[in-house]
């Protein structure tokens, strides 16, 4: 077991800690959930970091990594959804476009082709960080949950335009794969 997948594990481990603590209702729980949440979050950028850097990228690891950023996301979505700061069809079109996006990427991955992850799909994962963890902190006087939500429509905008990219990208090497 090498670092990187040490570190993919703590994220999900983290998921649980992070659950509980958004779920109380005190501003002092809603920080420690935001803290804990960044922290996961940046687990995320260290493990892949250290997984190229080191030489250490592993089956195990390409498998975990994007199921644990799954579980992450989703798990704060359906907890801001349930405590009215984001409409459920937000929540829904960012989720489906995760487990779209990963059906697309397995099936390639079956048939021996690897879709990388564009950068797109990046700047809506760090866009979709930074509005999170400010809507679970939800100032009212500094207006968190209006610049959360602002960040994460922006979000949504590069997921669906991210998956309109892995949608071309499947598609022109499923092409490929047929003329070979």
């Amino acid at each position: 077991m090498n670092l990187p997948n040490i570190l993919t594990i703590i994220r999900v481990a983290l998921i649980p800690f992070f659950i509980f603590f958004f779920s109380r209702p005190s501003r002092r729980s809603a920080v420690i959930a935001a803290v804990i949440f960044l922290v996961a979050s940046l687990t995320d950028l260290l493990d892949g970091y250290l997984a190229r850097r080191r030489k250490e990228v592993t089956q195990f690891g390409k498998f975990l990594d994007p199921v644990a950023d799954k579980l992450l996301i989703v798990s704060a979505l359906i907890l801001l959804v349930a405590n009215g700061r984001v409409p459920a069809w937000v929540a829904i079109v960012i989720i489906g476009r995760e487990f779209a996006v990963t059906a697309f990427r397995a099936i390639a991955s079956s048939e021996g082709v690897i879709i990388a992850a564009e950068g797109t799909g990046k700047y809506k994962m760090f866009l979709q960080t930074v509005a999170i963890i400010f809507l679970i902190t939800d100032v009212p006087s500094l207006y968190f949950h209006q610049i959360g939500l602002f960040l994460l429509l922006i979000a949504l905008a590069l997921a669906i335009y991210s998956a309109v990219q892995y949608f071309i990208k499947f598609g022109r090497q499923v092409n490929l794969m047929k003329v070979k």
